[in-house]
Order: structure tokens, then C-alpha cells, then sequence
């Protein structure tokens, strides 16, 4: 598979958790989420998705269509917590005025 490194394989398919921190791919690709499939209804539920999906394939016992099958949905479910976590990161530079910082339980918390 193009745009994937050898260390993010499991058997014929990448985990879907460890792509989490992959740049997406430079090249243009058709929207791995068709319109017909739903969206998840939140974060939540897409990394529950994703999860199941992965162990299904770990597992190994399914029909290589199948595999397919769910490799696509997994893609769009991956893509859809990637943006999630943009949208949220964007959300949290907007409130520490573009100052994020390493967070360090220790320091003395500011009253808002």
C-alpha cells in the first residue's frame, strides 16, 4: 500500500488505531465514505467502530470482500476522527490564544 510504512502493517491491512498519527495522503483519492454510508454519531462511536472493525480483521475469518469492506468504512471512520481531533485542537488554540502548551498537572491552575 502506497503512503504507508512498513511499521503500520498488520497482515495485509494497517491498524486503523496507529494510523491516527499519519499525515494524510498527498495524492487525490476518492472519498473513502460514500454518501450512503452513514456518518458515526460522534468520536465516540467511530473509535468504537474502528476498534470492532480492527479486531474483526486481526482476527482474520473474513472473506476478502468483506475485509475490503470494512477497511473502507474504517478509512472514512479514521478520516473522521482525524478532522474531529483538528476541529477540537483548532477549538482549544482559539481559547489559550494560539499558545498551547505541554500540560503539566503540577502547576498552579488560573481562575477564569
Amino acid at each position: 500500500m502506497p503512503g504507508l510504512t512498513a511499521s503500520c502493517r498488520i497482515g495485509y491491512f494497517p491498524s486503523f488505531v496507529s494510523l491516527l498519527c499519519l499525515r494524510p495522503f498527498s495524492a487525490p483519492r476518492p472519498d473513502p465514505m460514500p454518501k450512503s454510508a452513514s456518518a458515526p454519531p460522534s468520536f465516540e462511536a467511530a473509535i468504537s467502530e474502528l476498534e470492532t472493525i480492527v479486531q474483526q480483521m486481526e482476527a482474520g475469518s473474513l472473506t476478502l470482500e468483506d475485509a475490503l469492506e470494512r477497511y473502507q468504512r474504517g478509512v472514512g471512520l479514521l478520516k473522521h476522527c482525524q478532522s474531529t481531533l483538528s476541529a477540537a485542537e483548532q477549538r482549544i488554540r482559539v481559547l489559550e490564544g494560539d499558545t498551547l502548551a505541554d500540560f503539566n498537572p503540577d502547576a498552579p491552575r488560573s481562575e477564569a
